[in-house]
């Protein structure tokens, strides 16, 4: 009975992570990815632990099965955080990394921030949080690829 128990939770572990949102952290790794998939880049600025319409955005939508399923074939997820809580501290090169991306492609601060952009980092559109769907939410970014 413990060998059939543990196997249910193998195979519905194995099926969660096929699920699993891929968010690369670093704008070089994510130009790479996109350039060799001919895929655009999601860029996503943050506030995990501080910024309510942030948390929304991620329950409403970055998290959902609908988006990851639909995500994972046709974005290059790259997440900028920035937390405030000292236990969901980023390292220091990290911080510099998201600092860098802010000071190019969020010079206004808004949280969330949405850019679409190719993988050479040229700007297709901006969006934040909007009320709206997975789907609808993956319309509106499709809408601004060239």
């Amino acid at each position: 009975m413990k060998k059939y128990i543990l196997l249910v939770l193998f195979i519905a572990a194995g099926m969660g992570s096929s699920f699993a949102q891929e968010w690369q952290t670093d704008l070089s790794t994510a130009k790479e990815i996109a350039k060799s998939k001919d895929l655009p880049i999601v860029l996503v600025f943050q506030g995990s632990d501080w910024c309510a319409p942030c948390i929304k955005l991620d329950r409403e939508v970055w998290s959902t099965d609908e988006f990851k399923t639909y995500a994972k074939n046709h974005y290059v997820m790259l997440q900028a955080d920035f937390p405030r809580r000292k236990n969901n501290a980023l390292s220091p090169e990290q911080k510099d990394k998201n600092k860098a991306l802010a000071e190019k492609y969020n010079k206004n601060g808004i949280f969330p921030f949405v850019v679409v952009m190719n993988g050479d980092g040229e700007v297709f559109g901006e969006t934040s949080y909007k009320k709206l769907s997975p789907k609808e939410y993956i319309n509106e970014m499709n809408s601004f690829i060239k």
